[in-house]
């Protein structure tokens, strides 16, 4: 009987104390935040002659047009990646 006793004794006494809590520790980890370099466009309008006709220059950059606005997204895109959250 005094060995039950005790065995409730010390199984209610590990009751009383609570569990310490839990916390949050930041370590900052260096990670690169560009893996690869988005691959710059080859421009039509860069090969042209220097007295190319204005027609020929202004229907070179309109081509090029979309493939400057692709590279622009992707260095966007490259540049989120580097953006990170700190904690407050």
């Amino acid at each position: 009987m005094k060995l039950v006793i005790f065995l409730g004794a010390v199984l209610l006494a590990g009751c009383g104390t609570a569990p310490p809590a839990p916390q949050t520790v930041y370590v900052p980890v260096h990670t690169p935040c560009v893996k690869n370099e988005p691959v710059a466009p080859v421009y039509k309008f860069d090969k042209l002659p220097l007295d190319a006709p204005a027609g020929a220059k202004v229907l070179a950059l309109a081509r090029d047009w979309l493939a400057g606005r692709k590279y622009e997204g992707e260095l966007e895109a490259a540049l989120a990646g580097c953006v990170q959250d700190t904690p407050q």
